[in-house]
């Protein structure tokens, strides 16, 4: 199954001159999200990935991360933008193209030496990505690798991620 083909394309959003992949088109599909989940716990078996833990990233990582969490035998820890998390949270920075923002963990998500895999939708910068990392390295975790739907290859975010190994379904 071609997933790209399942991924919309709005030029303009969420401003002028940025071209939106929308996978809200790839997700009403069954077969087509049934596949990608496949698709992406065959490609992190095959990179011995082994996650004790899944971090999906808000908002649409909690859509790809508890089901390749379930597809692994994983447990899932969501990581949120600040003040959404009620328990005492650990904190990392990103930039934005527009700015910068935050995002937490629980303190308690990780146990020290547990082995995380952080998945999200997509990588662009690999900001959010690489603060999902420092997130894993304040709760003690061993981060295995990432793994994207799609990866925007001319924004060179996989630079940002050091030498963690990095999976994505569709390039662009």
């Amino acid at each position: 199954m071609d997933i790209k083909s399942l991924i919309r394309d709005i030029p303009d959003f969420p401003k002028p001159g940025i071209l939106f992949r929308d996978i809200t088109t790839l997700l009403r599909d069954p077969q087509g999200l049934k596949h990608t989940i496949q698709a992406l716990a065959n490609g992190c078996q095959g990179a011995n990935f082994q996650p004790d833990l899944i971090i999906g990233m808000e908002s649409r990582g909690f859509i790809f991360g508890p089901s390749l969490a379930c597809e692994l035998g994983a447990g899932f820890v969501p990581v949120r933008k600040p003040g959404k998390l009620p328990a005492a949270v650990y904190s990392a920075a990103y930039e934005l193209e527009y700015g910068s923002d935050r995002l937490e963990m629980h303190q308690d998500a990780i146990a020290p030496g547990q082995r995380v895999l952080i998945v999200d939708d997509l990588i662009a910068t690999g900001g959010t990505a690489q603060a999902a990392a420092q997130l894993v390295q304040q709760g003690g975790g061993q981060l295995v690798g990432f793994a994207f739907i799609i990866e925007l290859l001319f924004l060179k975010g996989r630079e940002q991620l050091g030498d963690v190994p990095v999976i994505s379904l569709v390039q662009y």
